[in-house]
């Protein structure tokens, strides 16, 4: 229990609702300063980054010479990879395939913006669906584990079905629309631990499961940050960081080319992201994903902290619409509303009181940093 008390940054929105928080004598916290000494140096959206990005490309294309794709875009019908899937094909000349995780979750609208740009920009879409009993049964167990990060099932799934395929089809570029403009502020692992450390996963669904996970897709750290990159040669490239990525122009020119349909929050494309993020993160544990959506389009000049301080005074999800999706995910988990309250009222627990590879994070986390290849870290 974060007992300090409350205080939140005069830079950015984060406060100490992140439990690790710290603050310098002028009340600027650590987020900001890990982007103004590690992020901005680096990070060059302008003619230099563009020229990087360019010798990017023709790696990429001289890779896929004689294939019929040269590279795979990872694709939830969010703004990110959206903006990414066009910006590929139309301004890089890439021939990406569209990977889409199908995990039970999505709204229509995600559906609808996928198929809008997928028809209109000519490409193809591979479509991975996960067994749904399976999902739905490692979705409960981490309901009744207790932890706030209760989205991973989902993220795990994903990450870890587009690296086999990427290792399965030699494809050696994977395409993601992670960005420093409106993620450069790190989630606090106390809101949201790592989602592909399968030791986690593994250990909650032992406990609370109830069937097992034949089927469902695991990755590790070593198989993603290890054996694909520097075995197998495949990696992994944002490109949205080295253009000028503006959200507000990117969804504007999404609705009007593609008839592309925006979200209220950035993840709300999965209806159980929307429920988790919008209400269960906030009301069970205090965490506003938000803060951290917000501080970053603050550090990136493209949100004021007057507007994001006007915003979170209004909660993500009103109560009629969190009625909707209460009743929505308990339907569509099969257990009642009841059920789902409580699991909603019982101790609150955290990645520490499960097995976890935290601490090869960690390593792994230091060691990219004295690369250079990563910047910050969480923490």
């Amino acid at each position: 229990m974060n007992k300090r008390p409350y205080r939140i940054c005069s830079n950015c929105v984060m406060d100490t609702t992140d439990p690790k928080i710290v603050f310098d004598d002028k009340g600027v916290c650590d987020h900001c300063h890990t982007f103004y000494k590690y992020i901005l140096p680096n990070w060059h959206p302008d003619e230099r980054g563009r020229a990087t990005l360019d010798v990017m490309v023709n790696d990429i294309k001289r890779a896929g010479r004689g294939k019929d794709f040269d590279c795979i875009i990872g694709m939830s019908g969010g703004v990110d990879s959206s903006y990414l899937t066009y910006f590929a094909r139309e301004k890089l000349g890439l021939r990406p395939l569209v990977f889409h995780v199908d995990a039970g979750w999505n709204s229509q609208e995600a559906v609808n913006n996928i198929e809008k740009l997928v028809d209109k920009l000519g490409l193809d879409l591979f479509t991975e669906v996960i067994n749904w009993e399976e999902m739905r049964d490692l979705q409960l167990a981490f309901f009744k584990s207790g932890v706030p990060h209760i989205d991973t099932p989902q993220d795990h799934a994903f990450f870890a079905t587009m690296y086999k395929f990427a290792e399965q089809y030699n494809v050696k570029y994977i395409l993601t629309g992670a960005n420093f403009a409106t993620e450069c502020v790190d989630m606090p692992l106390d809101w949201m631990y790592y989602q592909s450390d399968s030791t986690q996963l593994k250990d909650i669904h032992r406990r609370f499961g109830t069937r097992p996970l034949d089927t469902f897709p695991l990755t590790s750290i070593l198989y993603h940050k290890f054996y694909l990159p520097y075995f197998k040669g495949i990696k992994v490239v944002r490109p949205l960081n080295y253009i000028p990525y503006i959200k507000k122009d990117a969804m504007k020119l999404l609705e009007e080319r593609f008839g592309w349909q925006p979200y209220p929050e950035k993840h709300y494309e999965s209806r159980f992201t929307k429920f988790y993020e919008g209400y269960w993160l906030p009301k069970k544990f205090g965490f506003d994903t938000r803060k951290v959506t917000y501080s970053s389009m603050i550090l990136s000049k493209q949100m004021t902290r007057d507007e994001a301080l006007a915003r979170l005074e209004h909660p993500p999800l009103d109560d009629s619409t969190i009625a909707q999706e209460f009743e929505y995910v308990a339907t569509k988990l099969g257990i009642t509303e009841e059920e789902l309250e409580e699991y909603f009222n019982a101790p609150n627990k955290t990645f520490h009181d499960y097995k976890s590879q935290a601490h090869l994070y960690s390593i792994g986390a230091k060691i990219m940093g004295l690369l250079g290849l990563d910047f910050g870290g969480r923490r």
